[in-house]
């Protein structure tokens, strides 16, 4: 029976907390996600949302859909941004 080969730099103690608090969120791809985990997620979101990421790149990033996070956003009462892109309508006022 042949040997399995090393499992790569994942066991490497330099690895950052954020490096694994991503690994961690990518892991539980698609499982449940409760309680204080939940909280500590929605918060993580809500701080990147507000800090201009795009719910589509809060989900790429998670492994979540775009709805999860949506969900979690709109939960954690954050206001949501417009959609932006061409507006019709009025024209805004040049001074």
């Amino acid at each position: 029976m042949a040997r399995k080969p090393p499992r790569g730099d994942h066991e490497s103690p330099e690895r950052t907390s954020h490096e694994e608090a991503r690994v961690a969120e990518t892991l539980k791809k698609g499982s449940r996600v409760t309680g204080a985990a939940r909280d500590k997620l929605a918060a993580d979101l809500k701080k990147k949302y507000d800090s201009g990421a795009s719910i589509r790149a809060l989900a790429e990033e998670t492994g979540r859909s775009y709805g999860f996070v949506h969900r979690m956003l709109s939960e954690s009462g954050v206001t949501l941004r417009g959609r932006g892109g061409a507006t019709r309508g009025k024209k805004a006022a040049s001074a």
